[in-house]
């Protein structure tokens, strides 16, 4: 999302994408997914983008949800961006593969730089993923096995701290990082922005972050979408379409 220095994590544009019906029956593909409730899932993400465009000004694109891709709405997932870069990454469930095409596209049309991932052997989730401004943190697990950490490594030319915990201990505790986004979405003066699981859905959160004094703090709920395993940095990508420093 940006380059060490003063360009860190400025933000223009975000991408979601629709909730299809076939996650609120949990039948999609065969994907034996919980069922939820679609209508609150629905509301939920409309939400989310709402505060994505209205709250922190970017610009939002929307790809339409995909009845055979259940887990579409988890297109974070799919592709680790970093400045003009975009490495579109791959799965490790061969039914969410497909998912990768559509955000390939997007990126492409907003001008981002495409690396594919060219080794079957390596498998990426892109939420395994949290860049620092200096290096890339990569947990290892289920989805993100140590060649998919290499080809994050060699993709960007950066060095890569492997870990076999999620990443989310390394900066919140109770696992709540994997459910907040920091964005500084480049408006002059403004202070960042936290966008984050709202005391509703993780209560636990709220003591760290209520120490965060320097950023503005944005609630949103994603509680019927968890229980995909979606949180807030699986259910968008942030980039910048500006030049970076």
């Amino acid at each position: 999302m940006g380059t060490p220095g003063e360009g860190l994590g400025r933000c223009s544009h975000a991408l979601i994408r629709g909730v299809p019906e076939s996650l609120g029956s949990g039948e999609g593909s065969g994907a034996g997914l919980p069922a939820l409730d679609l209508a609150k899932a629905q509301r939920e993400h409309g939400v989310l983008g709402g505060k994505l465009r209205q709250r922190l000004g970017l610009q939002l694109l929307e790809l339409p949800p995909e009845e055979s891709l259940p887990l579409g709405p988890l297109l974070g997932d799919t592709a680790v961006i970093q400045g003009d870069t975009a490495l579109i990454t791959r799965p490790w469930s061969p039914a969410r593969r497909p998912e990768v095409d559509g955000v390939r596209k997007a990126l492409q049309d907003l001008g981002l730089r495409i690396v594919e991932m060219g080794d079957e052997s390596a498998t990426l989730d892109g939420t395994d993923v949290l860049f620092t401004g200096r290096e890339f943190f990569v947990g290892l697990s289920k989805w993100t096995n140590h060649r998919g950490a290499e080809i994050v490594a060699d993709t960007f030319r950066a060095m890569a701290v492997l870990t076999d915990h999620p990443y989310a201990s390394l900066t919140l505790p109770d696992d709540t990082a994997a459910d907040c986004l920091f964005l500084r979405p480049g408006l002059p003066g403004a202070s960042p922005f936290l966008l984050h699981r709202g005391g509703g859905d993780l209560p636990n959160s709220q003591e760290a972050l209520q120490k965060l004094t320097d950023v503005t703090l944005v609630p949103v709920s994603c509680s019927e979408l968890e229980k995909v395993g979606a949180g807030l940095s699986s259910l968008c990508l942030v980039l910048s379409t500006r030049p970076h420093s």
